[in-house]
């Protein structure tokens, strides 16, 4: 599986998709922390909500690389439909830290942060950052040509999926265990004190979120192998 997660991550890089999301990322970045000084975790838990979708785009873009027939002979090859999707994960949650690595770094380089509760907001927003990938990597997967089959159907599925997770993730929506925790999870992260239980229950919903919407995308995968 190693040597398919590699594989995928090659021909990513090698196609140039790679390039798009993350000019994507880099603008939304730069522009979100060219504006002067901010605290750490508000700094880090808003770049968690703008990087969302980009990362969301970038696990489609990923998916889609493969050509239908080549995605056929690898899973006769590897003779499991389970290590195939788990496979495909694996090389999206990769590059989805390579782009968290880009956001990360971003606040630093442009001087974006401020020294107060510094140690306290790097941790949190650290944590948001993180929080936020798994959730993008199965709406990307939801979205990819495996499951829409059509570049228009995925399209539609990641903007729209993208926005909704967003809106339902309000503080004022009624729904919000609907959408993984975006929104609340960026004001959450720019507490400077912000306790264990809270965290834990964020992570609770980002992970039970990321198992349902991946549960679909792996039932529709494996009923069509």
């Amino acid at each position: 599986m190693i040597a398919l997660i590699r594989m995928r991550l090659t021909a990513f890089a090698a196609t140039g998709r790679i390039i798009a999301p993350l000019i994507a990322a880099l603008i939304a970045v730069g522009t979100l922390h060219g504006g002067g000084q901010t605290g750490t975790g508000e700094a880090f838990g808003t770049t968690a909500v703008v990087l969302f979708p980009l990362l969301a785009w970038q696990t489609k873009a990923l998916l889609d690389t493969e050509p239908d027939v080549q995605r056929r002979l690898v899973l006769v090859a590897i003779g499991s439909p389970l290590r195939e999707i788990w496979a495909g994960a694996a090389a999206a949650l990769i590059a989805g830290l390579g782009t968290l690595l880009l956001g990360f770094a971003a606040p630093f380089a442009l001087n974006a942060l401020s020294a107060e509760s510094f140690a306290t907001g790097l941790v949190t927003g650290v944590w948001a950052m993180l929080l936020v990938l798994p959730p993008a990597v199965a709406l990307g997967a939801l979205a990819s040509r495996p499951i829409t089959r059509s570049a228009g159907i995925g399209v539609a599925v990641l903007v729209g999926g993208s926005v909704l997770a967003i809106v339902l993730s309000l503080p004022v929506s009624p729904v919000p265990w609907l959408a993984p925790p975006l929104v609340r999870l960026g004001r959450y992260a720019a507490d400077a004190a912000p306790d264990a239980g809270g965290m834990a229950l964020f992570t609770m919903h980002a992970v039970l979120w990321t198992g349902v919407v991946g549960g679909v995308y792996a039932y529709r995968r494996l009923s069509q192998a």
